[in-house]
């Protein structure tokens, strides 16, 4: 006869079993908060892309495809490219409502957005400038593209103002001439791309272009920059010499001022450095 007090393997497994499965509820139980502060930990960042002048959030798509393909949560929104202060407010609004951490990245005259817009926002962790600018207090667009730019000649022979009346006021649209796409802006997409670059331009107001920074995010968040060593619209020792400025991790690469559509492979990997920090 079996001995009474002897137990089955089998129900011994499953009682040790029951008792390991108690004590991590009880534990959870315990101390929920840390349980939520871990997954917290672990969640990815939420990217925030913020195009420039003369484009639309398509312009980040081929950056978009690839953070979404390595599983980040990605929101290219719009920049309306009305004023410094009115698109960093917009921008900010926006920054506001998002849960966790967020990696913001702008993208030429998005750059001066981001700047403006992150300032004291404790959700936002990193700063990426993609050739961008990345002003500090008191400077304008127009100010730092400095005298090697594309754009530092008669306005007339790259702009197209709407309504064409001179002189142009803060109101004034500004549209680049479909010989300024090909020549300087869009330089390394091909014909058919700087068509499409051309045809689908967003106009920025001529006052955003001459409106000051205010104070700059990059003074308290951590920054990063992709600076694109053949741009015609903001050299790249314009770009350098913001970014080391700023105290940024600077990436350059073969690229002029739309790496972001030329490169997005190494404009994707700078963003994640940003987010892995």
């Amino acid at each position: 006869m079996r001995n009474p007090l002897t137990r089955r393997p089998g129900r011994r497994r499953r009682t040790l079993a029951f008792l390991l499965a108690a004590a991590a509820i009880a534990v959870a139980a315990i101390n929920p908060v840390q349980s939520v502060a871990g997954e917290q930990r672990g969640a990815k960042p939420t990217i925030v892309l913020v195009h420039g002048s003369w484009a639309d959030a398509s312009s980040w798509n081929r950056v978009t495809e690839r953070l979404q393909d390595d599983g980040y949560t990605v929101r290219a929104i719009p920049n309306y490219l009305r004023s410094v202060a009115g698109d960093a407010e917009a921008v900010r609004t926006f920054l506001q409502t998002l849960p966790g951490p967020v990696v913001l990245v702008g993208h030429s005259y998005g750059g001066f957005v981001i700047t403006n817009a992150a300032t004291g926002l404790s959700n936002v962790k990193a700063l990426v400038y993609v050739n961008a600018f990345a002003p500090d207090t008191g400077e304008t667009p127009f100010q730092l593209v400095g005298p090697d730019s594309a754009l530092a000649v008669d306005p007339a022979t790259v702009f197209d103002l709407v309504p064409p009346t001179l002189p142009p006021t803060a109101t004034t649209d500004v549209y680049l001439k479909r010989s300024t796409v090909f020549a300087s802006f869009a330089t390394g997409l091909s014909s058919d791309d700087k068509d499409l670059v051309y045809a689908t331009q967003r106009p920025g107001a001529l006052g955003a272009l001459n409106e000051p920074s205010a104070t700059p995010a990059w003074k308290t968040i951590p920054s990063w920059s992709a600076i694109g060593v053949k741009d015609q619209i903001i050299p790249a020792s314009a770009q350098r010499m913001m970014s080391q400025r700023a105290g940024a991790k600077i990436t350059e690469y073969d690229a002029g001022h739309l790496g972001l559509m030329t490169d997005p492979r190494t404009v994707t990997r700078v963003i994640e450095q940003a987010a892995r920090s």
